[in-house]
């Protein structure tokens, strides 16, 4: 695995999912600071296995 792709991805995914999660959560009203926290983390979690699919998938191009 290219573990150098795999954290790049990671790192584009986390930070959009991120952005996605907290401007949800803020729009419907969950603006405390544990739901800030929360919408982070889950978007950070939820980065891993599509950043690990498209690694996966990149990786067969070659």
């Amino acid at each position: 695995m290219n573990w150098q792709l795999l954290s790049m991805i990671w790192g584009m995914a986390a930070t959009v999912l991120i952005g996605v999660f907290m401007i949800a959560a803020l729009v419907i009203g969950f603006d405390d600071i544990p739901h800030i926290i929360a919408t982070a983390v889950v978007g950070a979690l939820v980065a891993i296995p599509i950043s690990l699919m498209l690694t996966k998938k990149i990786g067969r191009i070659n």
